[in-house]
């Protein structure tokens, strides 16, 4: 038995792409995964798996066929999700949001931002996820914005707090 951590891109966001946790945690208990627990209602899921979860596609295809629209989902293990916890480049983790993907970035396709048109706004390229340091917040921020259009389609950004509760809750 494995934990995975799912992380579903746009879910519940601006009143677009509305999905209930309860019927979330439903989807995935009948792919027969067990233990299957959502974390607020922005597509954060943690479950256990007997074999190799489904592909993040397929699950793709599930969301699609149940809910009536498509969203990119970002699979990881929680062995995965313990290791960019514990690789953080920066001190104060209250100001991080970290940007998963399922493969890791073309680190080149994100060398052609110009850092400095950022202000104090950082980023730096892990394996599979992307940490950015927002010292004014994600919400006074065009570093996302920039970052997500240079990502592959499946790119979703969590905060630290978010990250960091995912990790416990994968731990039970």
């Amino acid at each position: 038995m494995s934990t995975h951590v799912a992380l579903l891109r746009g879910v519940n966001v601006g009143g677009r792409s509305k999905v209930s946790m309860k019927e979330l945690r439903q989807l995935f208990e009948d792919l027969g995964y067990t233990g299957v627990v959502t974390y607020i209602q922005s597509g954060n899921v943690v479950f256990d798996a007997a074999r190799p979860p489904a592909s993040p596609a397929a699950i793709e295809k599930r969301i699609a066929d149940a809910f009536g629209f498509d969203v990119a989902v970002v699979l990881c293990t929680q062995k995965e999700l313990a290791a960019i916890v514990e690789r953080c480049p920066y001190p104060d983790p209250a100001k991080v949001h970290v940007m998963f993907f399922n493969r890791a970035p073309a680190k080149a396709a994100f060398a052609e931002l110009d850092a400095a048109a950022f202000g104090a706004d950082e980023f730096t390229v892990g394996r599979k996820e992307l940490y950015l340091y927002l010292p004014n917040g994600v919400g006074r921020s065009k570093l996302p914005a920039a970052l997500a259009r240079q990502a592959p389609r499946e790119a979703t950004l969590r905060s630290w707090r978010t990250v960091t509760k995912l990790l416990e809750l994968s731990q039970r």
